[in-house]
């Protein structure tokens, strides 16, 4: 009971509230989108949802776990390059950009509903064992504070190994709540950026919304990060509905060499805070992106669709669009300039 207590995070105080009133993007006491957004679901669609949720499960999840490829620190730790990275599935990054290694929307344990009667159980096994093998963590990045993005057992076990974070506005106090010094982050409205090791990150805006709870729906920020160099551009969508708001991000901080783009989890219902894959080629278009790479999908069964589906229709329309896109499979270290095929 203790530690489903912990799993809501940290609580909204009068202190708190006054500081999020200060940003231009919270008002009437919640963080609201650049454009009007809302979800289509109503009272009655929740109990079949719900059903569907926990039982139809066939072709939503893989027939055996997904495996991951081993860890290999001493070829991640070489500098050989000017960016590398390693997918976990969902949306899970480990990053080596400058020397520096960044961890970006670290969820790694094994349920993406620790707070629901029923698990949402990932596609692959062990994965909180695979944080033993990380080396020290710089920069621990947070885009919001969903629970298939912010895991509170997965924070514990990188607690010891991580230098520095950088979150989203509002989930700083899930993370001191948890024990974490609150010396150590540091939050970011959209816009905001900073640099660290000549690498200039900025959070970036996105259309979507927030809440561990009933009470704490968008009191906190959600949004993307991209990552400027002398040599590379990166840039991490973050949840995202498709939005005006991608334009604006590759008018400002573009052309990217590469993107991470959102992409699964999508539904009818709420079609305004998930892309589907038609929509997220044409988000990493508008935001300038050269190569890019689907993410949000490979985790969990979060909605109804085929568990390959977001690849499959991610692959066909970059193809129509004439977008160089790349399938890596998990685990595996890459850089920019590879390109892999469907491995699903």
């Amino acid at each position: 009971m203790k530690k489903l207590k912990k799993q809501f995070g940290g609580k909204l105080t009068n202190e708190l509230t006054e500081r999020y009133n200060q940003s231009k993007n919270w008002k009437k006491d919640k963080f609201l989108n650049l454009e009007e957004t809302s979800m289509s679901v109503n009272f009655w669609d929740i109990p079949k949802l719900l059903y569907k949720q926990f039982t139809d499960k066939e072709k939503r999840e893989p027939a055996k776990p997904l495996p991951i490829a081993s860890f290999d620190k001493a070829a991640f730790l070489l500098d050989d390059v000017s960016f590398k990275y390693i997918w976990y599935g969902h949306s899970v990054l480990l990053m080596r950009m400058n020397g520096k290694t960044i961890l970006i929307d670290p969820m790694l344990g094994p349920n993406a509903s620790p707070i629901a009667p029923f698990k949402t159980k990932r596609f692959s096994e062990n994965t909180l064992d695979l944080i033993d093998d990380f080396p020290e963590i710089d920069l621990l990045l947070m885009s919001h504070d969903h629970y298939d993005h912010l895991d509170y057992d997965s924070i514990q076990k990188l607690k010891s190994k991580t230098k520095q974070y950088f979150v989203a506005l509002g989930v700083k106090r899930h993370l001191v709540s948890w024990g974490i010094d609150a010396e150590l982050i540091t939050e970011f409205d959209w816009w905001n950026e900073s640099v660290i090791s000549d690498i200039n990150i900025t959070f970036t805006p996105s259309r979507h919304f927030s809440g561990r709870g009933l009470t704490d729906r968008s009191k906190s920020l959600w949004g993307g990060w991209a990552f400027k160099t002398d040599t590379a551009n990166i840039w991490f969508s973050g949840d995202s509905g498709y939005g005006n708001h991608f334009k604006e991000i590759g008018k400002k901080l573009g052309p990217f060499n590469f993107g991470f783009i959102e992409n699964g989890q999508y539904n009818e219902k709420w079609h305004q805070i998930h892309m589907f894959p038609n929509e997220s080629i044409q988000a990493a278009i508008d935001g300038r992106v050269k190569k890019s790479m689907p993410v949000h999908w490979a985790g969990f069964a979060l909605a109804q669709h085929d568990w390959t589906e977001p690849a499959e229709q991610f692959k066909e329309e970059a193809k129509r669009k004439q977008l160089e896109a790349t399938f890596p499979k998990l685990g595996e270290l890459h850089t920019i300039a590879d390109t892999n095929g469907p491995w699903w």
